[in-house]
C-alpha cells in the first residue's frame, strides 16, 4: 500500500550539467522524489539503483564545486602574478623621485624627510617582531586595555629575560610614550574636527546660496549696452596667454581666445611665450602670423630671461606702454577654452561697480573622466569652486584668485603693487593684497572655461607641491601687512585663521600626522587610542561632503577617501618647505598637458577651422608634420617612477595593520591595509598615467 503523501509524486530527474568551455555550470537539481525517502516500501533493487543516482549525483556537484573553486584560485594567482611582475617591472626600471632632485638644499630637504619616514617603518618593523614573540610567549592583549597571561611551558631561563624585557617595555610605553603620542593625538583631532566644522559650514553656506538662487547678476543696463552693439559700450579689453614650452596646447588657447565674440578695435590678445625650445617658438610664432592675417588684433612676445616664472612673464607685459590704454585685463592659461561669450558674461559685472577688481570663472576638464586621478581631482576641484570658492564669493567677497579665467580690473592691480616674483603663487599673493586695498571678488558658477587636468601622477604631484608651499611662503611675507591693514577684525580673522592657518596650514599638517603617523604608532603603543569615529566615521562624512559638488562621482568616494590621505605626504612636505623657506619651496614646474579637446571644440574646429589652417600653414606644412611624428615617437617612450616616500609609508602601514590584528583593533586594521595598499599603487606610479 502506498502511503498517501506518496500519491501523485514524480520521478526525481538527474543533475543537468552545462558545459561551456572552459567552465561548467550547473543549470537544473531537482529534489529528490518521495519514493527516495521510502526505505521501508521500496524493494532491493530499486533502493540501490537510488542510491546509485544520489550518489552521481553527489559527485556531480563535488567536481562542479571543486572545478569552481580551482577556477577561482587560478583567477587569484594569476591577478597575484600579473601584479608582482608589473611591481618587478616598475622597480627594475623606473626612476625614483630623487632624480628630479636638482639642487643640494632640495636634496637635502628631501632626503631629510624621507630619512625621518624611514625610521618609523624600521621602528615598526622592529616593535612588530617583537610584539608577534610576546604573543606567541603569552603575552596577549586586547585594545585598548592590557590583559596579560602568564604562560608556564617556556624555559625558565629565556622566559624570565624576556619577560623583563617585554614588562620594561610596557612600562616604557605606560609612562613615557602613551601620554606624548596621545596628548598629539587629542591636538589632531580638535583641529580635525575644527577643520571639519568649517566645511560643513561652507557646504551649508552653498546649500543656502542653491535654495535662495543667489548669483551675481549683472546691471540691466549693462547687459543691454552689450545688446545694442555699439562700440562705445564695449570697454577695452587686454588678454593675455601666458606659457612655456606648451607646444601641445598652445593652437587650441590662441584659436579660442581669437573667437571671443568682442569687437576687434577693442581688444588685445598678448601671447606671452617663455619658451627655451626654438621649435616651440616657431610654432607659436607660425600661429600668432596666421591669426594676424585672419584680421585677429594679436601680438606675439617672448623673454630670453625667464625670471620670475610666470608672475615676471605676466609683469614684463603689463609694463608695455599701450596697457595704459585698457581698462580690463583677462588672463588664461595655455591650456584653457573660453567660450566666445566669456567677455559678455563677465565685463559687464564691472560697470557701476567702481570697487569691484576681480571676477573669477569656474573651470570645466575636458578629460576628467581620462583615468582615475582625473576623477579624483574633478571631485576637489568641484568642491573647490562650487563651495569654498562660490561660499567666499558671496558672503564676504573674497577668495584667491584661480591664476586664469578671470578678469582684473587694471586700475586694482596696479594699485596693489602689481604682479610680484616673491612666491610661486602669485595669483594668490594678487588677490590677497588687493583685498587688504578694499578690491571686492566676484566669483561665477555659471561661467566655465575649459582646461586640461593633469594626467600623470609626476605631474599632478608637482603641481600640488607648487599650490602647497606657495601659500606658505605669502603667509610669512603677508602676515604683517595683513595685522597692519585697515580692514575690519573679521576680515583679518577670516584671512589668517580661516584662509591661511586652517585651510592652507593646518589641513595637510593634521591629515598627515593623524592618519599617517600616529594612528599606525597607536597600533604599537596601544595605551593611546584613536577612537573608531574618528578613523571612519568623521572622514566618511567628510568624504561625502566633498563629493556632492559632483554626483556623478559617488562610485569613487572610498578611493577619493584614501587618496587625499596619501597625497598628504606631498602636502605637508610642500607646507613645511614653504613655512620654512626652504629651497624645495621655490621649485616651478610647468604642467604637463596633452591637448585634449571636448567633442564641441572639434566640432567648432571642423565648422571654423579650415579657412584658419589654410592660411600662411603651406611652407613649414613639411616640417611640422615631421615634428609631430618625432613626437608620437617620443610619446611612446615612458617612464616608470618609484616614489619612496610613498612605498616607505605604505610598508608602515601595512605593518601597523598587520599588528592591529594581535589587538583584534577591526576597523583599525581594514583603515591601514586599504590605506596601505592606497600608498603602494601610488608609490609604484600604478594611478594616471605615465611620465614622458
Amino acid at each position: 500500500m502506498v502511503p498517501w503523501w506518496a500519491k501523485g509524486s514524480h520521478k526525481g530527474t538527474s543533475v543537468v550539467v552545462k558545459m561551456e568551455n572552459p567552465n561548467w555550470s550547473m543549470v537544473e537539481l531537482e529534489a529528490p522524489s518521495e519514493q527516495d525517502f521510502l526505505i521501508g516500501s521500496t524493494p532491493t533493487g530499486s533502493r540501490e539503483k537510488i542510491r546509485g543516482k544520489n550518489a552521481k549525483q553527489l559527485t556531480w556537484v563535488l567536481l562542479l564545486k571543486a572545478h569552481r573553486a580551482a577556477g577561482c584560485l587560478t583567477s587569484i594567482t594569476s591577478t597575484f602574478l600579473s601584479f608582482g611582475s608589473t611591481v618587478h617591472r616598475r622597480v627594475a626600471s623606473g626612476r625614483t623621485d630623487d632624480n628630479d632632485i636638482e639642487t643640494d638644499e632640495n636634496k637635502a630637504v628631501k632626503t631629510g624627510f624621507y630619512n625621518c619616514i624611514k625610521v618609523f617603518l624600521w621602528l615598526s618593523l622592529l616593535l612588530f617582531c617583537f610584539e608577534i614573540a610576546a604573543y606567541f610567549k603569552g603575552w596577549h592583549f586586547g585594545a585598548p586595555n592590557l590583559q596579560l597571561q602568564y604562560i608556564l611551558s617556556v624555559p625558565l631561563g629565556f622566559k624570565d629575560l624576556f619577560d623583563w624585557l617585554y614588562t620594561h617595555w610596557v612600562l616604557l610605553r605606560v609612562g613615557y610614550l602613551a601620554p606624548p603620542l596621545q596628548f598629539l593625538a587629542n591636538v589632531c583631532i580638535v583641529l580635525f574636527l575644527i577643520q571639519s566644522m568649517d566645511r560643513l559650514i561652507l557646504c551649508l553656506g552653498c546649500f543656502w546660496i542653491r535654495l535662495k538662487k543667489i548669483k551675481p547678476i549683472p546691471k540691466h543696463e549693462a547687459v543691454a549696452d552689450l545688446e545694442s552693439g555699439e562700440d562705445s559700450f564695449f570697454p577695452m579689453v587686454l588678454i593675455q596667454i601666458p606659457m612655456c614650452n606648451e607646444k601641445e596646447v598652445y593652437q587650441q588657447s590662441i584659436a579660442a581666445v581669437c573667437s571671443l565674440d568682442w569687437p576687434k578695435s577693442r581688444i588685445l590678445i598678448q601671447v606671452l611665450d617663455d619658451s627655451d625650445d626654438p621649435m616651440t617658438q616657431l610654432l607659436i610664432k607660425e600661429e600668432v602670423h596666421k591669426w594676424q592675417k585672419e584680421g585677429a588684433h594679436i601680438v606675439y612676445r617672448h623673454r630670453v630671461l625667464r625670471d620670475g616664472y610666470k608672475a615676471g612673464n605676466l609683469k614684463s607685459a603689463m609694463s608695455c606702454s599701450y596697457v595704459k590704454d585698457y581698462e580690463f585685463v583677462a588672463i588664461f592659461d595655455a591650456d584653457f577654452q573660453p567660450s566666445p561669450d566669456f567677455l559678455k558674461r563677465t565685463v559687464p559685472h564691472f560697470k557701476d561697480n567702481e570697487d569691484l577688481g576681480l571676477v573669477q570663472t569656474r573651470w570645466s576638464f575636458v578629460n576628467k573622466d581620462e583615468n582615475l586621478l582625473t576623477r579624483l581631482q574633478n571631485i576637489n576641484l568641484s568642491f573647490h569652486f562650487e563651495v569654498e570658492q562660490q561660499v567666499n564669493g558671496v558672503f564676504i567677497n573674497f577668495f584667491g584668485f584661480n591664476g586664469t579665467a578671470g578678469v582684473w580690473r587694471i586700475k586694482a592691480l596696479e594699485e596693489s603693487g602689481g604682479w610680484l616674483e616673491r612666491t610661486t603663487v602669485e595669483d594668490m599673493d594678487i588677490a590677497v593684497r588687493a583685498h587688504l586695498r578694499g578690491w571686492k571678488f566676484i566669483f561665477l558658477n555659471d561661467v566655465e572655461c575649459q582646461c586640461e587636468l593633469p594626467e600623470s601622477y609626476e605631474a599632478y604631484r608637482k603641481q600640488q607641491h607648487r599650490w602647497h608651499s606657495g601659500p606658505m611662503q605669502l603667509f610669512r611675507l603677508c602676515l604683517p601687512d595683513i595685522i597692519r591693514a585697515k580692514i575690519s577684525v573679521w576680515k583679518k580673522f577670516n584671512m589668517i585663521f580661516l584662509f591661511f592657518l586652517l585651510r592652507k596650514l593646518i589641513l595637510p599638517f593634521y591629515s598627515f600626522t593623524l592618519f599617517c603617523i600616529i594612528l599606525p604608532m597607536t597600533m604599537f603603543v596601544p595605551e593611546a587610542e584613536l577612537p573608531a569615529w574618528v578613523v571612519c566615521y568623521i572622514p566618511a562624512t567628510m568624504s561625502f561632503l566633498n563629493i556632492l559638488p559632483a554626483p556623478k562621482s559617488f562610485p569613487f568616494i572610498v578611493p577619493y577617501l584614501l587618496f587625499e590621505n596619501t597625497m598628504s605626504v606631498t602636502k605637508f612636505n610642500a607646507m613645511v618647505s614653504g613655512l620654512f623657506q626652504l629651497g624645495s619651496s621655490y621649485e616651478w614646474v610647468v604642467t604637463k598637458k596633452f591637448g585634449r579637446s571636448s567633442e564641441g571644440d572639434l566640432v567648432s574646429l571642423v565648422e571654423k577651422g579650415p579657412k584658419h589652417q589654410r592660411v600662411g600653414s603651406e611652407p613649414n606644412l613639411e616640417e611640422i608634420q615631421a615634428d609631430l611624428k618625432q613626437e608620437q615617437k617620443t610619446r611612446k617612450t615612458k617612464h616608470n617612477r618609484i616614489y619612496t616616500k610613498e612605498l616607505a609609508l605604505a610598508f608602515l602601514l601595512l605593518t601597523a595593520s598587520a599588528r592591529s590584528l594581535l589587538s583584534a583593533q577591526g576597523i583599525h586594521f581594514y583603515f591601514l591595509l586599504f590605506q596601505g595598499i592606497s600608498f603602494l599603487l601610488v608609490g609604484l606610479d600604478l594611478i594616471g598615467e605615465q611620465v614622458l
